[in-house]
C-alpha cells in the first residue's frame, strides 16, 4: 500500500510540473492535484489503520 502512494505521488508531481511547464496541456495540471489527493488519503488510511 505504501509503495502504491509512493508512486502515485511521483506520477502525481511529474504531471504537476508538466501542467504548469505546458500551456496546452492545463488539463494535466488538475489530474496531477487529484492524484496527489488520492496518494495523501491512501497514506492517511495506512497511518490511521497502523495506529489503530
Amino acid at each position: 500500500m505504501t509503495a502504491l502512494a509512493v508512486i502515485l505521488l511521483i506520477i502525481g508531481i511529474v504531471l504537476l510540473l508538466f501542467g504548469v511547464f505546458v500551456e496546452a496541456a492545463k488539463f494535466l495540471l488538475w489530474i496531477g492535484i487529484v492524484i496527489i489527493v488520492i496518494a495523501i488519503i491512501a497514506w492517511l488510511i495506512r497511518y490511521i489503520r497502523r495506529g489503530a
